[in-house]
């Protein structure tokens, strides 16, 4: 990851995304609708997704890069898949219960994060560009779960009881995060942890989140366990393939108000 980022901007903007195929290189991220301060690189399973219908895109002449990183999301899969059987039974369901809204063909996808000292954009020629004030702003993961790899680094913060609180890096350890799916699956008994990252100052930072998603027509609403006559469905019925969509033109750019699962509370 670091051998990547270190490239010429060129050779990764060769891989640079765009609204119709979100896989490759962004340094011009938003969030909430503001820019981050960070340069991401994001990869999901081989072959034709069925979200936006395209491939993923890596950097030419380096095998090793592309081996290494489908072997990461394979592990990543398979890990998650054993903690959602822990989400399940938490929620008095059957270990297996959530499976099959995964398999076969989740939509998750790795996400290499780069949060520079100097400002990945300082010197390009873009207008009105929005100033970087953080490393990512505030916000929720969209999918079920997530894996965080984070480095020594730290700028981690989670939003809880009115203020925020610095997740510390451990060494050869993951950051789990519950995601918006998971807590409307749940009818709000999982939060999903609003969290942001600070911006560098006197060091880099490298992050590998893992966002476990579900597959592309799996329809999301609160699972039978957690509904009853004290508590009824919080949540009307999400698309998550169109849920996800829009989501995805939020970070890409200002495309209106970045959906959010309030939008879907009854």
């Amino acid at each position: 990851m670091r051998q990547f980022f270190r490239l010429p901007r060129a050779t990764k903007e060769s891989t640079l995304r765009t609204r119709e195929n979100p896989w490759g290189y962004y340094n011009n991220e938003l969030t909430k609708n503001r820019r981050d301060k960070k340069e991401v690189f994001d990869y999901t399973t081989q072959g034709t997704d069925p979200i936006y219908r395209s491939e993923n895109r890596w950097p030419e002449s380096n095998d090793e890069f592309r081996t290494t990183m489908l072997a990461y999301l394979t592990a990543c899969t398979d890990l998650s898949l054993r903690l959602l059987e822990a989400f399940c039974m938490g929620l008095d369901l059957p270990a297996g219960y959530l499976k099959k809204y995964f398999e076969p063909g989740h939509t998750g996808f790795i996400r290499l994060n780069h949060y520079p000292v100097e400002d990945p954009l300082a010197g390009a020629a873009t207008e009105e560009l929005p100033d970087a004030g953080l490393g990512v702003h505030h916000h929720t993961d969209a999918g079920a779960l997530t894996i965080l790899l984070q480095d020594e680094v730290g700028g981690l913060q989670v939003h809880r009881n009115d203020r925020w609180h610095d997740i510390p890096p451990v060494r050869g350890g993951f950051v789990i995060n519950t995601g918006d799916m998971m807590q409307v699956w749940s009818n709000d008994t999982y939060q999903a942890a609003m969290h942001r990252v600070l911006a560098m100052e006197s060091c880099d930072r490298y992050s590998i989140p893992f966002f476990f998603n579900p597959s592309a027509e799996t329809r999301v609403s609160p699972l039978p366990t957690v509904i009853s006559d004290s508590q009824p469905s919080a949540y009307r019925t999400i698309d998550w393939a169109e849920f996800r969509g829009k989501r995805t033109d939020g970070d890409y750019a200002d495309y209106g108000t970045e959906v959010q699962i309030s939008q879907y509370r009854l």
